[in-house]
C-alpha cells in the first residue's frame, strides 16, 4: 500500500510544510479576533479539521497557544514577547516616517524630525516635498540653536531642563526676527505649551516658516519634534490652519507609539 506523502510546500524542500501551516493558523489571530473555535479556524484556514486540531495541539504543547475557558484557542504570552522584541527595534525614525511622508506629500514642504542634544536640536531625518529647495540649509546632522525655528523651539518649550540650560543673556540673533530677550522667550515658550505647537517665521532662515509639535516619552519628557517647513507665504490662513492641525496630530500619534514601546 502506498504511503501518502504530504505535498511539498511552496518554496522548495527547505520549507517545512507543517510549520508553514501552523504559522498560517497563527496569522488568523488578531486584536479584532483574539480567540477562535476549532470549527471557525478550520473554515477560515481551509485546512482539514483533523490537521487544524493536531497543529493547534502542538502549538499548545509548545506554549504558543492557550485554551480558552470555552474550549477555543487564544495566543499565549511567548507570542507577545516576540512582538515586544520586534517593537524594541522600532526607533523613532521608523515611527515618524509615515507621518513625515504624509506631511511632505500633502503640503509639498519638507518634513523634519529633530531630537534634543547637548549643543542644540539635531535633525535626524527629513523628507523633502515638491517645494523643498528653499530650506536646503537644514540637513540631516544639522545642529540648530534651541531658541530659533519651530522644531527646536517646541522642544525647548516642553523641557524645563533645556530651559534651565539654554535660556540666558547673550542669546545670538540668527536673524532680525529671532527672539533673544530671556523674558520674552519664556513668555513665548509658555504660549507654545498652551497651544501644543510652535510656529516660526523667518527667525532662523529669512523667508522660511515652519510648524512643529513635540513628541513626548512615557514620563512626559520631550524626546523629539516633528515639523514641516517651507516658504513663509505658504504658511498663511486656511493652509496654515491645516498644517497646524496635521502636525499636532502627527506629534500626538507618534507620542502614543513611542510611549507604547517596551522599555
Amino acid at each position: 500500500m502506498a504511503v501518502p506523502v504530504e505535498s511539498e510546500a511552496p518554496g522548495g524542500r527547505d520549507v517545512v510544510g507543517a510549520v508553514l501551516k501552523a504559522c498560517t493558523l497563527l496569522g488568523h489571530f488578531s486584536a479584532d479576533r483574539p480567540a477562535w473555535t476549532l470549527n471557525d479556524l478550520t473554515v477560515a484556514s481551509g485546512m482539514n479539521k483533523t490537521t487544524v486540531f493536531r497543529l493547534m495541539a502542538t502549538l499548545i504543547q509548545a506554549g504558543w497557544v492557550d485554551r480558552t475557558d470555552e474550549g477555543g484557542y487564544r495566543i499565549a504570552m511567548p507570542v507577545f514577547e516576540i512582538g515586544s522584541a520586534a517593537l524594541s527595534k522600532l526607533d523613532i525614525r521608523a515611527a515618524a516616517k509615515p507621518f513625515m511622508s504624509d506631511l511632505a506629500t500633502t503640503f509639498g514642504n519638507t518634513a523634519y524630525l529633530m531630537v534634543p542634544a547637548e549643543q542644540g536640536a539635531v535633525c535626524i531625518d527629513l523628507l523633502e516635498g515638491r517645494n523643498s529647495l528653499v530650506v536646503a540649509g537644514i540637513n540631516v546632522g544639522s545642529v540648530m540653536p534651541y531658541h530659533a525655528a519651530a522644531g527646536p523651539v517646541v522642544m525647548l518649550a516642553h523641557s524645563e531642563a533645556l530651559r534651565d540650560r539654554w535660556i540666558g543673556e547673550n542669546l545670538p540673533a540668527i536673524t532680525d526676527r529671532t527672539i533673544t530677550d530671556p523674558d520674552r522667550l519664556v513668555e513665548h515658550l509658555d504660549e507654545i505649551v498652551e497651544a501644543g505647537y510652535s510656529l516660526s517665521n523667518s527667525d532662523y532662515l529669512p523667508g522660511v516658516a515652519a510648524v512643529a509639535a513635540p513628541i513626548l516619552g512615557r514620563d512626559g519628557s520631550v524626546v523629539a519634534s516633528i515639523s514641516v517647513g517651507g516658504r513663509a507665504e505658504e504658511f498663511q490662513d486656511d493652509v496654515l490652519a491645516a498644517k497646524i492641525e496635521k502636525v499636532r496630530n502627527a506629534g500626538a500619534r507618534i507620542t502614543r507609539i513611542v510611549q507604547a514601546l517596551p522599555r
